[in-house]
């Protein structure tokens, strides 16, 4: 292990380059500091539009970016691809397995991960959505579960196979359960000859009394419209008590029944990134039931000023009733606010604790169908879907992946294709055993990645 060099100059450590950490390294391209981000990956990924990578709308390259090219204008900024194991807030060093690196000022943005509420063994069965080999490994599913139920004799079987279950009814499990309606109803409604994708099952479970929770109850009950429009089958107060590779487990009350399913997905909570621990562990801070960081009104961890945390990582409740929310746009203000602060410390002066500036939440449904809270008014609708494009265009980092994506749904929009409905796997990938008339790897496509 390897210690940097000493620098004169004052010295910001970013861990992580999603949307809080990438923010904090733009917006210090010209201050007076030396900026260090490291990323476990060498891209920023754009995790809203995660789910239109699954489905077959947009392929993995249109919603990331290179952090080193994002960041190659800024002359004080350097990259690492490297991951963090452990914190040293008495010599201000973070660790990585290759080397020590020193911080005059640390900002931690490692957002968060999947949450199976202590059934972690669920993982295998029903993969969750937050990064791009989550997406790639739901593609796969998804397609080859078609794939499958068209050689599949049986009915019982063929059924399962084409029954998709999405566990949580918050925005992640609406897009997804729009999403994969859409594509079995309207896309591939005249691709396969054996099969009729009509009777597809698309089943999308809640455990409270209605879907997008955290939105108004109207917009709630539209969705829920919307979505039964489109063919999806809503459960809400449904609680899941098993999954497996044969499908789940519910209880509604005091009814269990099992579902038959060869494609379960998860998107029923989040907890926070180990880095939660770590800072914890190293200095003392509190974490909520999540695992995210309780942050003072200026986003640092009590008792260390220099030491701050953006993003979804960051439980920030000095604002409202409720934390702020784990969305781009908070995490967004949250890095360009640290920034300011680091700045300001830097000449002395001190500045007014953070202050979110709502901008409305959004949620999508399908074509022409999605919700939009602005706060003073809320709407759903065609309207609504059109405000959901421009802005998850506008948060989208680089210009070229603004007008490819915005061309792809265009193409997607007039013809209803995705062009991205490829079955892939990394080669050398263990499969289980080929099993008759079972949803089995056959079928895939084996591409070196």
């Amino acid at each position: 292990m390897t210690k940097q060099p000493p620098s004169s100059r004052h010295r910001v450590v970013i861990v992580g380059g999603g949307f809080g950490g990438l923010y904090v390294a733009k917006s210090l391209g010209k201050a007076p500091v030396d900026v260090t981000l490291i990323d476990k990956r060498n891209f920023h990924l754009f995790q809203p539009l995660l789910y239109q990578v699954a489905t077959g709308t947009l392929s993995p390259a249109q919603i990331s970016s290179p952090l080193r090219s994002i960041l190659s204008r800024n002359r004080n900024t350097k990259v690492l691809m490297e991951h963090v194991i452990d914190l040293d807030t008495q010599r201000q060093q973070v660790v990585t397995p290759n080397q020590c690196i020193p911080y005059d000022t640390l900002i931690v943005a490692t957002g968060v991960r999947h949450h199976y509420f202590g059934k972690e063994e669920w993982q295998t069965a029903a993969p969750g959505l937050k990064t791009i080999e989550d997406a790639l490994e739901m593609r796969r599913r998804i397609f080859s579960a078609f794939e499958a139920a068209e050689k599949e004799p049986d009915p019982a079987k063929r059924r399962a196979m084409l029954t998709f279950v999405i566990v949580g009814g918050g925005p992640t499990g609406v897009e997804l359960a729009g999403a994969i309606a859409e594509l079995a109803f309207k896309t591939l409604k005249d691709d396969f000859r054996n099969i009729d994708v009509q009777q597809t099952q698309v089943l999308l479970l809640e455990g409270l009394d209605r879907v997008l929770p955290p939105y108004a109850t109207d917009l709630s009950a539209k969705t829920a419209a919307s979505l039964e429009r489109m063919g999806v089958n809503i459960l809400t107060q449904t609680r899941v008590t098993h999954v497996d590779e044969d499908g789940v487990t519910v209880q509604q009350g005091d009814i269990t029944t099992q579902i038959p399913a060869r494609t379960v997905l998860w998107a029923a909570g989040v907890q926070a990134s180990p880095m939660g621990k770590v800072l914890a562990e190293r200095a003392g801070a509190t974490l909520d039931r999540a695992g995210r960081v309780m942050v003072d009104a200026d986003l640092s961890v009590p008792g260390y000023a220099n030491i701050f945390v953006v993003g979804d990582l960051a439980h920030f409740a000095h604002q409202g009733d409720a934390p702020l929310p784990g969305v781009a746009p908070v995490a967004t203000q949250e890095g360009k606010y640290v920034a300011q602060k680091i700045c300001a410390q830097i000449a002395g002066h001190a500045i007014a604790p953070f202050t979110y500036k709502e901008v409305g939440s959004l949620a999508v449904i399908g074509q022409n169908a999605a919700v939009v809270d602005l706060g003073f008014i809320k709407f759903s609708g065609p309207l609504a879907w059109f405000i959901w494009i421009f802005a998850h265009i506008y948060y989208l980092i680089e210009f070229d992946n603004k007008m490819v994506v915005l061309m792809q749904w265009g193409w997607n929009y007039f013809t209803r294709q995705r062009g991205a409905r490829l079955i892939t796997e990394a080669e050398g990938m263990n499969t289980k055993p080929i099993e008759v008339g079972r949803h089995v790897p056959d079928d895939r496509i084996s591409v070196k990645v």
